[in-house]
């Protein structure tokens, strides 16, 4: 397996149709001691899938928030569109990137429905009316993630799954062209996870919508992204597709963990052994 600077410099990737750019990338928030990220080039691939993985604290989240322009750069830059982040205004931004958060929050008495309607603030002024074109794209959020009959319920009435759903209608709705995800399976139970994971599938397939997310379960990353990105102490380890990223060798130096990977139906098939020695 090549060391790390050699499959850093591959993130680069100039020979790709890029949604999103990321150049020497560091990322600090005010009360740590040291980057998060640390110069990290990463070029996300137009119309796939991109799973970001790594052991917890390896910046993954972080390093979302950067993407999404939530958290500025210390250093670096990420663009979108041959622009630079920085330069477009909120509501620009939006419509061309649409973010969800670990945990989002909101009052517990919004509907499904106003919940999804949110996500039309930016193409809507705060006083406009609701357009036929808020209508279909609401109608279809809330139909690709297969929630129209909660479209009347309180978000407090809802189960762990179906809040996750109702508030990825929301980002949905805001009608994108790049979604970043984060962590859009955790806490949720097998069928809700598969549930979210097969938007994903139907938003890259039929829409041809560009999808980066981060995700602990390395198996359901395997299965539904196009590319992985692997990420340890802040730097970029590892990038390509499935077969070629996950190794037992990259498991035991990134993950610490002795794992055999077998060729599955839907991927790469993992079996932890135990703690690598290190």
């Amino acid at each position: 397996m090549s060391d790390g600077k050699d499959r850093a410099a591959a993130a680069a990737r100039p020979d790709i149709d890029a949604a999103l750019t990321a150049t020497n990338l560091t990322l600090q928030y005010p009360d740590s001691e040291a980057p998060v990220v640390d110069e990290v080039t990463l070029t996300v691939p137009r119309g796939q899938v991109t799973a970001l993985i790594g052991p917890n604290g390896s910046g993954k989240s972080t390093l979302l928030r950067g993407l999404s322009g939530r958290l500025d750069p210390v250093s670096g830059s990420v663009t979108l569109g041959g622009r630079s982040l920085d330069e477009y205004g909120d509501r620009e931004r939006a419509r061309r990137l649409a973010r969800l958060a670990q945990e989002p929050s909101g009052p517990d008495g919004l509907t499904v429905e106003e919940l999804a309607y949110h996500g039309r603030y930016p193409h809507r002024g705060f006083l406009d009316t609701v357009e036929d074109v808020d209508v279909a794209a609401v109608n279809r959020a809330l139909g690709t993630v297969g929630i129209e009959d909660l479209r009347d319920r309180p978000l407090a009435d809802l189960s762990g799954g179906q809040r996750r759903l109702a508030w990825l209608a929301m980002v949905l709705a805001q009608d994108a062209d790049i979604l970043l995800l984060d962590e859009p399976t955790t806490f949720l139970d097998l069928r809700h996870q598969l549930a979210v994971m097969d938007v994903v599938r139907t938003l890259r397939e039929d829409d041809e919508t560009t999808v980066v997310l981060v995700l602990h379960d390395i198996e359901q990353a395997a299965r539904y992204a196009d590319e992985m990105v692997v990420l340890g102490d802040g730097r970029i380890r590892a990038r390509g597709g499935p077969e070629d990223v996950l190794t037992p060798a990259l498991l035991a130096d990134v993950f610490g963990v002795e794992a055999t990977v077998e060729r599955g139906r839907y991927g790469p098939r993992l079996t932890m052994i135990g703690p690598a020695d290190r």
